[in-house]
């Protein structure tokens, strides 16, 4: 009975292993971005960067097309003042950043992207995170969460951006905000941000977090805990 139940486990590992590889071969996650608003860069600084059609699209619930006209992000939780931005204000009330950071993803391909956007840490003081609070997290259009430790957003320099190869990230890729979750496995790179809240829940878990992706996602260790099932 032993020795049945190993084959049964060991099929049922290459079967999925299989699945994986055929799948990510055809590529049935490609999204084509059907109009950019700029000109994509292919290079920066002498570094070759990643087309943003090089993504696949593997979102919970498909692409989101927000109306930027009524959009808010807004700040909460623990916090001397909470606050709410239009994407305007977000935009011009910040400080701007750009660097190139690589996208991992756990499905085995990656992009190496040029960003732009602002810190996190920035909003974050501004809005004033009371003593209690341990953790950040991050609420997407679609439904879709994951969180940090507080020290992850305030002591880096962790980009919430707006552009991509120089031009306005489109809704297939996040827009309006997309989170650079360096040296974080690309399920911590949450699109669409419409929420951030401060939080003394340090058990907290996202969307793939609840169904048995490390909760830290740090890119030097394994992605999975104990997998349900898998992110396709």
């Amino acid at each position: 009975m032993q020795i049945k139940t190993i084959i049964t486990s060991t099929i049922a590992v290459i079967i999925i292993a299989a699945f994986i590889v055929g799948m990510v071969a055809l590529g049935p996650w490609s999204h084509k971005v059907t109009q950019l608003q700029g000109v994509e860069v292919s290079e920066y600084q002498g570094e070759n960067l990643s087309s943003i059609n090089d993504f696949r699209e593997n979102s919970i619930n498909g692409p989101q097309y927000i109306d930027i006209n009524t959009y808010q992000l807004q700040i909460n939780g623990l916090v001397a003042s909470s606050a709410n931005y239009t994407y305007d204000e977000v935009v011009n009330s910040f400080a701007n950043y750009e660097k190139v950071v690589r996208l991992n993803c756990v499905e085995g391909w990656a992009v190496n992207i040029l960003w732009q956007g602002v810190q996190v840490r920035d909003i974050l003081a501004q809005a004033g995170p009371l003593s209690q609070a341990k953790v950040v997290i991050f609420h997407a259009y679609d439904g879709y969460t994951t969180s940090f430790p507080i020290e992850y957003i305030m002591n880096n320099s962790i980009l919430m951006a707006y552009n991509m190869n120089d031009v306005i990230i489109p809704p297939e890729r996040g827009f309006p905000f997309v989170l650079v979750a360096e040296s974080k496995w690309g399920y911590k790179w949450i699109k669409w941000i419409t929420q951030i809240e401060l939080s003394d829940d340090i058990n907290y878990k996202g969307y793939w977090e609840e169904h048995g992706f490390s909760n830290q996602g740090d890119l030097d260790k394994s992605s999975l805990d104990s997998p349900s099932f898998l992110p396709f």
